[in-house]
């Protein structure tokens, strides 16, 4: 009975699928955000339907559940751009975050490099390969990540590490001098 219940609620939300993009769209913009909000909606929809006890009022309760999930997007990006705000805050205050010069970074770069950075998660790879290798501005690359410069800095600092454990990890102890005499490849 209550899968019925269940299926019989996302066949009347489907339904109204355009007018239930357009809510949040308005709200969030980015299509793939759009998109995560609703399955994360539909999900919840499925896993309270127990909880409807008037099938009338299901876009009522269902907008009530989007409203909830582009709170928690919000609250999460918040949380987000604080921790990477602090992070950056620490790094420029101990030293640890300055961007070395693009000449300085190519004239040390080991020949496993360009084997290893495919390997790197996310858009760390990306990011190695546009402004350390490619030299494209950093706030080109954050305009076009439609990200702050703040947060792309953080993002490239956290890339720069991986690569480097991945170095560290693929070359030994000749990664640590900057693989000018790289003899692991």
């Amino acid at each position: 009975m209550a899968e019925g219940k269940a299926h019989g609620i996302i066949q009347r939300l489907l339904e109204d699928e355009s007018a239930l993009r357009k809510f949040v769209r308005r709200r969030v913009g980015e299509e793939a955000i759009v998109d995560d909000v609703l399955q994360q909606s539909f999900a919840r929809a499925v896993a309270s339907a127990h909880s409807l006890h008037n099938e009338e009022s299901v876009l009522a309760w269902f907008y009530r559940i989007l409203r909830h999930a582009i709170a928690d997007y919000y609250r999460a990006q918040g949380a987000e751009a604080r921790r990477n705000q602090a992070f950056l805050e620490e790094s420029t205050l101990s030293g640890t975050l300055q961007e070395p010069a693009l000449d300085e970074i190519q004239a040390t770069a080991c020949a496993c490099l360009h084997d290893l950075i495919p390997s790197l998660r996310g858009n760390y790879a990306d990011l190695i390969k546009r402004i350390d290798l490619g030299g494209e501005s950093p706030e080109q690359v954050a305009k076009e990540l439609k990200i702050s410069r703040n947060n792309l800095t953080v993002r490239l600092y956290r890339a720069r590490q991986s690569l480097r454990a991945s170095l560290e990890d693929a070359c030994g102890i000749c990664s640590k001098h900057g693989c000018l005499n790289c003899a692991c490849g």
